[in-house]
């Protein structure tokens, strides 16, 4: 099982740049961060942007993998999304990988600085189908031609390419029936943030729900399962991960249970959201991530 941490884009570097150290130096293997223009209960206080942030960890770390969790075409468009795509996986030499969803409503931040019209869930999903086909030949497709009902593409040049061929890897977020069939169509991986609910237990049930439901999806479009991975937020349970060496240990238990190879935890921070000790994520990375990262 492979093990990544969030992040969140809220320091000035000079307070940012030793989390991203520490993420590779610790063992992680992938590291994260929100791209949002302001996040909920964060969005009065500092935020940073999501594609100088991972360019500027690319230059301070070597090995560890690095991706947005997640981007969304709320304030994206995929033709310049697509170049800074390119450059990011060039400046980390192909350690790139994009998470992506379909983002929230207008009710959100994100959407309403920008002033956006309200969608149905439908049409959110209509235009997260295109955005992600967009970005698909646009990174695989120099001098692409787009025209949907979201978005437009003539001609868009893509050289050099990624680095990563014949695209970077795409981990697509997704918990419904028709984002799930977009996860196994284009997806390296998938990733989940299970069901809301009031216990772990509950909050487990539906991941377990979700990944069954996803394996299913996979024989419905003739997908070899061995071809992707599976990702799960372990912080969206009602209990933070690292809130004590234990509920870590328990979640990745029940994560590696129901067949995900990658789990994914947040850096603790002094106060809500993802609130805990640093002593634990130490004691963590020490003592159970070896052991996890050994299981075959």
């Amino acid at each position: 099982m492979r093990v990544g941490i969030v992040i969140l884009p809220e320091d000035r570097w000079w307070a940012a740049e030793p989390k991203w150290r520490a993420a590779e130096e610790y063992g992680f293997d992938h590291a994260w961060t929100y791209d949002h223009l302001g996040w909920r209960t964060l969005v009065d206080g500092p935020w940073f942007s999501a594609v100088p942030t991972l360019t500027a960890a690319a230059m301070v770390t070597s090995r560890i993998r690095l991706g947005t969790f997640v981007a969304s075409p709320v304030f994206r468009h995929p033709v310049p999304f697509a170049r800074e795509l390119i450059t990011l996986d060039d400046m980390s030499d192909g350690r790139f990988i994009l998470g992506v969803g379909a983002g929230v409503d207008a009710s959100s931040y994100d959407g309403q600085v920008l002033g956006e019209p309200e969608l149905t869930a439908k049409e959110r999903a209509d235009r997260f189908f295109e955005f992600v086909e967009a970005l698909d030949g646009l990174l695989t497709t120099d001098k692409y031609d787009h025209k949907g009902a979201y978005y437009a593409a003539v001609g868009a040049r893509n050289v050099p390419g990624p680095v990563q061929r014949p695209r970077l890897p795409f981990v697509i977020a997704a918990n419904g029936p028709r984002t799930l069939r977009l996860a196994a169509r284009y997806g390296t991986g998938w990733s989940t943030t299970g069901l809301k609910n009031k216990t772990v237990d509950e909050w487990w049930n539906g991941v377990a729900g979700l990944a069954k439901r996803f394996e299913e999806t996979l024989a419905e479009v003739g997908r070899d399962p061995s071809t992707i991975n599976r990702y799960v937020n372990i912080d969206a349970s009602p209990v933070f991960s690292l809130s004590s060496v234990e509920a870590f240990a328990d979640a990745a238990g029940r994560a590696g249970e129901l067949g995900f190879t990658d789990i994914v935890t947040h850096w603790p921070r002094s106060g809500s959201p993802y609130e805990g000790r640093e002593t634990v994520l130490e004691v963590v990375a020490g003592d159970l991530l070896p052991k996890l990262q050994e299981t075959p």
